[in-house]
C-alpha cells in the first residue's frame, strides 16, 4: 500500500517514514526543503535499507499537487507534516504561516476526496488547547483562541478536516495533537537538523552544547510553576512516529469510531525548561551557559497530555524518557557535527 508523506524529510516525517517502511508500506515523500536536506534520504535508506520515492514540490502550487496525485494515484493514505510551525515566527510572519500551512492542506484534501477512498493523518498540536483550564489536557478540553497565529493554524486545519469527514464518507482522518517532540533515531542516522537558528529547546540545548550558540535563553523565570519556567510534555520522536503508523493501520483497517478522530500523543509528564537543562547535563556530562530573558509572545504556561485515549483506543503508550530522548539528541548532534 502506497503512502504519501509530506514533510517527509522533516524531523518527525523522517522518523514516521522509517516506521512505515519498518511495517511494510510504500512511501512516497513530498517536500520542498524549505527546512530539511535531501540527504536525508540516505539516513532513511541506511536504516531501513529501502530508498523511498522523493518528489520535490510546493504543496502551495495547486497544479503541481494535482499533477502528482495523476502521476501517484494508488496513494491510499496521507500523512500531512508539510507545515512552517515556528511559534514566535508566526506572530511576526502571519500571513506567510496561513498560506502555507491552510492553502497546502485544502489542495491536499480536494486531490484526496475525489478518491474512491482515504485514509489521512493530520500533524496537530496542543498548541489547539491554548492555555488549558485544567492539567494533563484530555481530547476533551475546550479548544481556545489561540495564542499564535502558528496554533490558528492547526485549529483552522482541524476545522477544515473534520467538516471534509463530515462530509465525504468514503474519507476517513485522524488529527494527532502532539506535545513536544524530542530526540533523534537511536541509530543516529536522522535527527533535528533545523536549518538557521533552531526555534525550538532542544536543538538549541544540542547547538549550546556543541559550541555553535554561545548561551540558551530560557524566556521567563516568572511563570507560576514550580522553578518559573514554562512546562511542557516532552515525547521522543520514535515513539511519535510509531503513534502514526498506528493511527494510519487503525484507518485502513477500519477499527476508527468516526470518520473523524482526534488523539493526543505524550508522555503524560511535563517537565520545565530548567529541569530539561538539568537532564541534558546529566546524559551529556556538559555545563550549558544559559540565561533567563524576557516571556517569549505566544508560549503558554503549561501543557502536558492526559495519554488514557491514545493508550486505550489505539493501543500505544509512549516507551522512552526524557533522558533517553536528550541523550540521543547529543548523540545525533555530535555525528552532524563530527565531535
Amino acid at each position: 500500500m502506497k503512502i504519501l508523506v509530506t514533510g517527509g524529510l522533516g524531523f518527525i516525517g523522517s522518523h514516521t517514514v522509517v516506521e512505515l517502511q519498518n511495517a511494510g508500506y510504500e512511501v512516497v515523500i513530498i517536500d520542498d526543503l524549505s527546512n530539511a536536506s535531501e540527504s536525508v534520504l540516505d539516513g532513511i535508506e541506511a536504516i531501513t535499507s529501502t530508498r523511498p520515492v522523493f518528489e520535490k514540490l510546493d504543496l502551495r502550487d495547486r497544479n503541481a499537487v494535482s499533477a502528482f496525485f495523476k502521476k501517484h494515484a494508488d496513494v491510499e493514505g496521507v500523512i500531512h507534516f508539510a507545515a512552517s510551525k515556528a511559534v514566535g515566527e508566526s506572530v511576526h510572519k502571519p500571513l506567510l504561516y496561513y498560506e502555507n500551512n491552510l492553502s497546502s492542506l485544502v489542495y491536499l484534501l480536494q486531490e484526496l476526496t475525489a478518491k474512491p477512498e482515504a485514509s489521512f493523518i493530520f500533524s496537530s498540536s496542543c498548541t489547539v488547547y491554548g492555555q488549558a483550564d485544567e492539567l494533563p489536557i484530555t481530547e476533551n478540553a475546550p479548544v481556545k483562541p489561540a495564542e499564535s497565529p502558528y496554533g490558528n493554524t492547526k485549529q483552522i486545519g482541524e476545522e477544515i478536516i473534520r467538516d471534509t469527514a463530515h462530509k465525504f464518507e468514503d474519507f476517513k482522518a485522524i488529527a494527532l495533537r502532539y506535545f513536544n517532540p524530542i530526540g533523534a533515531h537511536q541509530s543516529t542516522e536522522i535527527g533535528e537538523l533545523p536549518l538557521g537558528v533552531p526555534q525550538n529547546l532542544v536543538p538549541f540545548i544540542t547547538q549550546t552544547a556543541a559550541g555553535l550558540r554561545e548561551e540558551l535563553s530560557v524566556f521567563g523565570n516568572d511563570y507560576p510553576t514550580r522553578d518559573g519556567t514554562c512546562v511542557r510534555d516532552y515525547i521522543h520522536v520514535v515513539d511519535l512516529a510509531k503513534a502514526h503508523v498506528m493511527a494510519l493501520t487503525r484507518l485502513i483497517e477500519g477499527k476508527n469510531k468516526s470518520n473523524y478522530e482526534v488523539f493526543n500523543l505524550g508522555t503524560g509528564t511535563g517537565s520545565t525548561v530548567l529541569e530539561v537543562i538539568e537532564t541534558f547535563e546529566k546524559v551529556s556530562g556538559v555545563k550549558l551557559p544559559y540565561k533567563i530573558v524576557d516571556r517569549r509572545e505566544g508560549d503558554v504556561v503549561a501543557a502536558y497530555a492526559d495519554t488514557e485515549k491514545a493508550n486505550n483506543e489505539l493501543g500505544w503508550k509512549s516507551e522512552l524518557s526524557l533522558a533517553d530522548a536528550l541523550d540521543s539528541a547529543w548523540k545525533w548532534e555530535k555525528k552532524v557535527r563530527g565531535i
